[in-house]
């Protein structure tokens, strides 16, 4: 990687600044954990000038560490997109201890087990449903066929809202984590905000059994939700809910289409397959946070300053070969705890919705082998990536006999 020493803070050795967009890592789009790997170095902690400034964590330990650092680091920021965190103020994302314990908490309860794995008929119903329309077509494009389908639909599902709405969310979505200029963040704030209002006003007058109606209908510190709260947890969990799982999905495609092995080994033993879920999720890790410092902290050799952005990729930690033996090998029966990897993130900040994801990860493959014959990534289409704070797969064409 390049080693550029322009336009550097004071505090900031010229040997720690690299040329590194983490929108556009060199290569990035035919290969996202490649353009990942090439961070790693001497240094635990780098320097890019891309974005305003901002720290990136080289090495999985630190990025483990860093990220479960509620001492010094803060959500508030949210992302390195400037204004992005100023205009979203997410609930409970962007909150700090004290403040952020009883909205997570509320949160939480609203994901409760009892009401995930209640939602596993649906989801079978519709993983089930959407293989069956792709199946007789011998191909694919797997993402907007069936990623940006499945986990989408049982999302807005799960907040009572029109499923057919998905189009009109989607986009906004991928301008929250991969943007391209079309929006400002304030225009995405109030596209989301327009759409939610009308549905906030009334979970707050008339609740319901939705995730929404749950989580707010649990006092704050033995009181209501303003509208201001409500709103910023919805938008929350609106962005939440559009983009991780899709993300998830055609990675898991992905693998199952280059490894035939491994698809015969999960149609054979069937058993394996939550193992395997919680395997490919650490295999392929594509979401990333920003913290800010709070306060001067040294760390590898150097002084991090307060107000200092640090960006904390999955990938380095997940497949750094000091955290986890032999990381870039997909073992079934490797069967770490899903919280050893940091794909759904790590500490007070761990997505609340982790378990509802897992969930369909698992149907998605039990539906996809039982529906789909062995099935490859089609000649002559290679899979294409984007970056952002939450990577994704932007096409893969399947085929099968």
């Amino acid at each position: 990687m390049a080693t550029v020493t322009a336009n550097r803070p004071d505090h900031v050795p010229a040997d720690r600044v690299v040329d590194f967009d983490i929108f556009a890592p060199p290569g990035a789009e035919d290969d996202y954990f490649a353009a990942w790997a090439s961070v790693r170095g001497d240094h635990a902690l780098v320097w890019t000038t891309a974005n305003g400034g901002h720290w990136i964590a080289a090495d999985g330990e630190t990025t483990r560490r860093l990220w479960n650092d509620a001492e010094n680091l803060s959500n508030e920021a949210l992302a390195v997109t400037p204004g992005l965190g100023e205009a979203m103020e997410f609930i409970p994302l962007q909150q700090d201890a004290p403040e952020h314990k009883p909205f997570r908490m509320a949160v939480m309860k609203g994901f409760a087990n009892n009401h995930v794995v209640a939602m596993e008929p649906l989801i079978r119903e519709v993983a089930r449903e959407l293989t069956a329309q792709i199946a007789p077509h011998g191909e694919c494009e797997f993402m907007e066929e069936y990623a940006e389908v499945l986990p989408i639909h049982i999302f807005l599902t799960l907040i009572d809202v029109p499923t057919q709405d998905r189009l009109r969310l989607r986009p906004l979505g991928q301008q929250l984590t991969r943007p391209d200029g079309s929006m400002t963040v304030e225009q995405l704030r109030d596209a989301a905000d327009g759409y939610l209002r009308p549905y906030i006003e009334e979970r707050l007058r008339n609740p319901g059994q939705d995730l929404f109606s749950r989580i707010l209908s649990i006092p704050i510190e033995g009181r209501a939700w303003t509208f201001d709260e409500a709103q910023r947890m919805c938008r929350n969990l609106l962005f939440g809910g559009l983009d991780t799982v899709v993300s998830m999905f055609g990675n898991i495609a992905l693998h199952l289409a280059r490894h035939p092995e491994d698809q015969d080994l999960l149609r054979q033993r069937p058993e394996l397959i939550p193992q395997a879920a919680d395997e490919l999720m650490r295999r392929y890790p594509m979401v990333s946070v920003t913290r800010n410092l709070v306060r001067d902290v040294e760390i590898d050799g150097i002084t991090l300053k307060a107000g200092d952005l640090v960006y904390l990729n999955s990938s380095i930690h997940n497949l750094d070969t000091a955290c986890f033996d032999n990381p870039h090998k997909v073992d079934f029966e490797r069967n770490l705890p899903p919280v050893r990897h940091t794909t759904m993130g790590v500490g007070p900040h761990r997505c609340v919705g982790a378990g509802l994801a897992r969930l369909e990860a698992i149907l998605f493959i039990e539906e996809w082998l039982k529906g789909i014959p062995p099935f490859r990534v089609k000649p002559g289409s290679p899979p294409r990536y984007r970056a952002g704070n939450v990577g994704a797969l932007t096409e893969l064409r399947l085929e099968w006999d």
